[in-house]
């Protein structure tokens, strides 16, 4: 794919997100579009959000979950980028009805970083080491591609279906518990609605966190320091829409909650 087209499409996307309309699948219409074609057309559309004042604040994961990946028909994780744009705070009210076209929530463990890291050849050791804490999250995605009809390759350029998100207010050393047995419990308007554990991310969300920082550093991008990296869901995702109200408790790691409005 060249220039030209990689620059059009990621403004088509950037317009689908402003003006909350979808576009037709990119694998329908680009049947031997690349994933690499797609980091680029996700870079231009993250450049054009930078460009109208907002600033990259993380990095997401995405797909990680074989539950996930099942109800996508996606076989990989991907990843995407974060924005200043995308963060709530825990007890604001989520505008979803204002800014997202069919969201869905995933409940997910996030990690700030403390410092900077670039792979290829990191390992979970250099990633722990250079997480300052985890915090309770949840994730909500949002699909620019029409009726979530995504392949890998739709995903990736839509910036790995990024939406918006909400930190919970506690935050632990993620040294101080295990990653891969923790448990969520996901409420939606007062009933339980899903379980699941740190091991349904890769065997454990430490390691999508690796397989992030590897991947992004094959395209010379690093987590820095500050950063928030979401580490993708251990649950299903949950459609939702105005007036819900989700909460996530996350076995030693404490609780996030978000109205939608």
């Amino acid at each position: 794919m060249d220039q030209q087209q990689i620059k059009a499409l990621g403004d088509e996307l950037y317009n689908s997100l402003v003006n909350r309309i979808t576009v037709k699948p990119l694998t329908e219409r680009f049947p031997d579009i690349k994933v690499e074609d797609s980091y680029e057309i996700s870079k231009v559309m993250t450049e054009n959000r930078v460009a109208a004042g907002e600033k990259v604040i993380g990095k997401k994961i995405g797909l990680t979950s074989k539950v996930v990946q099942n109800m996508l028909g996606v076989g990989q994780p991907d990843f995407g980028f974060l924005t200043d744009g995308m963060a709530y705070s825990q007890g604001e009210e989520m505008p979803i009805s204002e800014k997202l076209i069919q969201p869905k929530a995933e409940g997910e463990i996030a990690f700030i970083m403390k410092r900077d890291v670039m792979g290829p050849g990191l390992t979970v050791a250099d990633i722990m080491a250079a997480t300052e804490c985890v915090m309770p999250c949840f994730e909500v995605v949002d699909s620019r591609v029409e009726n979530w009809k995504i392949k890998i390759q739709d995903t990736v350029a839509d910036n790995a279906s990024c939406g918006l998100f909400v930190l919970g207010d506690q935050a632990v050393s993620p040294r101080s518990i295990d990653l891969r047995t923790v448990g969520m419990v996901v409420e939606k308007n007062g009933s339980v609605i899903s379980t699941g554990a740190g091991a349904a991310a890769l065997g454990s969300p430490v390691n999508c966190v690796t397989w992030l920082a590897n991947m992004m550093g094959q395209f010379g991008i690093p987590l820095k320091a500050g950063e928030v990296i979401l580490s993708g869901s251990l649950v299903p995702m949950e459609p939702v829409v105005a007036g819900d109200y989700m909460s996530v408790s996350i076995g030693g790691i404490g609780n996030a909650s978000v109205r939608f409005v």
